[in-house]
């Protein structure tokens, strides 16, 4: 029947245009990776090391899943642009948006986990007493990040956690998934649950979220 055969037609060249074009983005982003590999091995290799992997107590490991799940493509293209100020990471603003895209896109191929960086985002805002906060944070958090959270400069293993750079990027749900569940083959370790460092529970990581928000202010 005529009207069968032109609808079957249409749905045909539909779905024959929707493959075309799954194919073209799929190619899109393989050459997109592939720029973001280039450059990342360009400019970004030397500190964090091949396939993003850090060293511990100069660079972060910028591959493990944690990170890639909570991040968001925001937090890391800001930070590139940026850089973190205070600490040995530059800003790489005069890339451009395109190139730093692409890199991020590579980071990003490198990790299978879903991304969960919205969810995590819109976690409410921490609520707590900071003065408990600074307790958990100088016995537990200080000893690989500094009593400031000034990171490597402070002669541990952990990133500038205290400064400007890394809090004014953070949201708070970012920041309590990393102190709950940790960075895999790095040394930053979880902090709850039975299998935790120290078990803290919901309230005491906000507390030390709480207190983190006034460290810029004692640099």
């Amino acid at each position: 029947m005529p009207g069968i055969k032109k609808k079957r037609a249409v749905l045909t060249g539909a779905v024959m245009a929707a493959s075309l074009l799954s194919l073209t983005a799929h190619a899109a982003n393989k050459q997109q990776i592939e720029e973001g590999r280039r450059l990342f091995n360009q400019n970004c290799v030397v500190c964090h090391q091949p396939d993003a992997i850090g060293k511990p107590g100069f660079a972060p490991s910028l591959s493990n899943p944690e990170l890639l799940s909570i991040a968001s493509d925001k937090f890391l293209e800001s930070t590139i642009r940026d850089g973190r100020v205070g600490t040995g990471m530059p800003p790489w603003a005069h890339l451009g948006r395109k190139k730093i895209k692409a890199i991020v896109a590579y980071l990003r191929s490198l990790s299978k986990v879903p991304n969960r960086s919205a969810e995590v985002d819109a976690e409410p805002a921490a609520h707590g007493d900071p003065r408990l906060g600074k307790t958990w944070f100088e016995d537990i958090c200080a000893t690989c990040h500094g009593k400031h959270g000034d990171g490597y400069e402070a002669g541990g293993t952990g990133t500038a956690i205290g400064k400007p750079g890394f809090l004014n990027k953070a949201s708070d749900g970012f920041i309590r998934e990393t102190i709950k569940h940790g960075r895999s083959n790095t040394r930053m370790r979880g902090f709850s649950g039975p299998d935790g460092l120290a078990n803290l529970s919901d309230q005491e990581i906000d507390d030390i979220i709480v207190y983190m928000r006034t460290l810029p202010k004692k640099q």
